[in-house]
């Protein structure tokens, strides 16, 4: 008989927030209001500090890096728990979104084990923010009817085994996070399984930063010019045929402006 998990109804609830992807202007009213109202902050170690500069409560960085783990995610857990019972607001602020690529189901099941509340604050994930940044809209009508998100980062450092077929058989564009150090193995991969070698493809780096960088390169020279100190950057692949749409000339788009003298 499973037990019941304690009732903890007078806690305040602990809430899980997206940072978004850098900029501070990127973040959304409620989490700027969550990080300002919050006793505790445990918060991942890519948040950019001019948002961490927001915080007035206690800050513990909590984030992993490259297989540098500031902590352990049972510990993160563990930690949000202990500091919820004490009746402080606390706050998990990650990068980005934090339902996409987070861990957050842990969090979440720990949380609700131990019978306290939680409030999920949903952030601009980087997809969407490298899309911004490069002016290429991620669908196209008729062109890309889909958007994948995969992580191109296992646990182990290497990169995740994934139906590489189904993949190059997508009409859509595929965002592949935490991938720069294997951009030449995902772009095999993909060429390996049928997708056209000339296939658009960016590579996004500290998005929405000011030392953001970025490049744009046909799947068969993805990995070209990564210089090695680029590798542990953040970095987000966009792949897809939707890339080059907004390059085009504007006779070849539905939408036109007539010029006039």
């Amino acid at each position: 008989m499973n037990a019941s998990p304690p009732n903890n109804a007078a806690l305040l609830p602990v809430i899980l927030a997206g940072a978004g992807p850098g900029d501070p202007d990127l973040l959304t009213v409620k989490a700027h209001r969550a990080i300002a109202a919050a006793d505790v902050i445990l918060h991942d170690a890519l948040v950019d500090p001019r948002i961490l500069a927001l915080a007035t409560g206690r800050l513990i960085n909590v984030g992993k890096r490259c297989g540098r783990h500031a902590m352990k995610q049972s510990e993160i857990c563990a930690l949000l728990v202990r500091h919820a019972r004490t009746g402080a607001r606390v706050l998990r602020l990650k990068g980005g979104d934090p339902m996409i690529f987070g861990r957050a189901n842990e969090e979440i099941a720990a949380l609700r084990a131990a019978g306290i509340g939680l409030t999920i604050i949903p952030g601009i994930t980087a997809a969407t923010a490298a899309a911004a940044a490069v002016e290429a809209s991620l669908t196209a009508r008729d062109i890309a009817r889909s958007v994948t998100f995969i992580t191109g980062h296992a646990s182990d450092g290497g990169l995740p085994e994934q139906d590489w077929a189904a993949l190059a058989r997508l009409r859509g564009t595929i965002a592949f996070y935490m991938g720069a150090r294997h951009a030449g193995m995902i772009a095999d991969r993909l060429i390996e399984a049928g997708l056209d070698p000339a296939t658009p493809g960016i590579i996004v780096m500290n998005i929405s930063r000011a030392d953001e960088t970025h490049r744009t390169a046909r799947l068969i020279d993805l990995a070209d010019g990564i210089a090695a100190d680029e590798l542990a950057s953040p970095a987000l692949i966009l792949i897809g045929a939707a890339l080059d749409v907004a390059r085009q000339p504007a006779r070849s788009l539905t939408c036109r402006v007539k010029l006039t003298a």
